[in-house]
């Protein structure tokens, strides 16, 4: 009797452990999953291949950043700064202000995060152009510049209080790389993370390959309706990002000026280059230069992209007949696929 009585313990034991095991193994069993919405102004697309959805975990990412390095927040770090308030800098501010006074230096000023009085000036969509005189530039370039702010520990400190700060074109790629560490610390293998056109991949898509992300085609489409692919790039353990100035633009006495600010000269840039492309290891770095390289200018951008190791960049520009052209270095060559099939949107190009 005893025996039998044990037989069938042991039975159910194996029984129990049996659907304990099939349970496990569903609840673990992997596979992709897509977070999506709106911050920062603008969308996201975060596609990741884990045993569960971490939709909380982004978003909890997302509003540390928004309560730190949006400038749109009212009471975001960064605006208190502005404010002139006395607080201390958290770390997502003291990563973005290092790297950005970095590319500032390598790029002789042309990147700087002290040119939000002058964006300000010109308006979003230029609905100040006709009123702006040389003498209005003059007066805002007098408080902007890299080198008019610095960092004393984790106090700011600015030469003029009117010194301004404006991280968005760096602030969104940093944003990528904090989602990217995030899912590194849950040891996640493959995913896509897409802020704002911004862009961090890690690993292979559903179909088992390095992701594909289109680069759009520049044209004159001010309104968005017009989505054409100019290219499309293969990412694996990699960044990219582009900028743009074929969309946001207003013409005046026969020019054409685009909604990114020279830092050197007050005005619009009128560069040859629509939209400038970079990849990189981690999205920071991207995002930053591919708004500098706008500003520079074809020659100045591609001297410069050749100089800095671990760069590559694709810029579609216009030559002296008004005719579209590419340039890209060697190392986007490697990245453009022989045959390809596109599983994101496409990078549109805007900041």
């Amino acid at each position: 009797m005893w025996r039998r009585l044990a037989r069938k313990a042991l039975c159910g034991l194996w029984g129990a452990i049996a659907l304990l095991t099939t349970a496990v193994s569903c609840r673990e069993s992997p596979s992709y999953h897509l977070s999506q919405g709106a911050v920062f102004h603008t969308s996201f697309h975060i596609k990741y291949e884990y045993n569960t959805s971490l939709g909380k975990q982004i978003q909890a990412v997302l509003d540390s950043f928004n309560v730190s390095l949006n400038v749109f927040n009212d009471t975001s770090l960064i605006a208190r700064i502005n404010a002139n308030e006395e607080v201390e800098a958290d770390d997502y501010f003291v990563a973005v202000f290092n790297k950005s006074m970095e590319i500032s230096r390598l790029s002789g000023g042309m990147f700087d995060i002290t040119c939000a009085p002058l964006i300000n000036l010109w308006g979003f969509g230029f609905s100040e152009m006709d009123s702006i005189t040389p003498q209005r530039v003059d007066s805002v370039r007098a408080f902007v510049g890299y080198r008019k702010v610095r960092l004393q520990g984790r106090k700011v400190i600015k030469d003029d209080p009117r010194v301004l700060l404006n991280m968005s074109a760096i602030a969104k790629g940093y944003s990528c790389d904090m989602i990217a560490r995030m899912f590194d610390s849950y040891a996640i293998q493959n995913y896509l993370i897409e802020i704002g056109g911004e862009i961090r991949a890690k690993g292979v898509n559903p179909n088992g390959v390095c992701w594909r992300v289109e680069i759009a085609k520049p044209e004159e489409d001010p309104l968005g309706l017009i989505h054409a692919r100019q290219e499309v790039i293969q990412l694996c353990d990699l960044s990219l990002a582009t900028s743009g100035s074929y969309r946001n633009y207003r013409v005046r006495d026969g020019k054409k000026y685009a909604h990114i600010i020279d830092p050197l000269t007050g005005y619009p840039a009128e560069q040859e280059i629509l939209s400038a492309t970079v990849v990189a290891a981690d999205c920071m770095t991207a995002d930053a230069y591919a708004t500098t390289f706008m500003t520079l200018g074809l020659e100045k951008a591609c001297r410069l992209g050749d100089a800095i190791q671990g760069l590559a960049y694709y810029f579609v520009y216009l030559d002296q007949q008004d005719s579209l052209r590419v340039k890209y270095s060697e190392a986007l060559q490697k990245l453009i696929p022989d045959a390809y099939e596109t599983f994101m949107p496409t990078v549109e190009g805007e900041k």
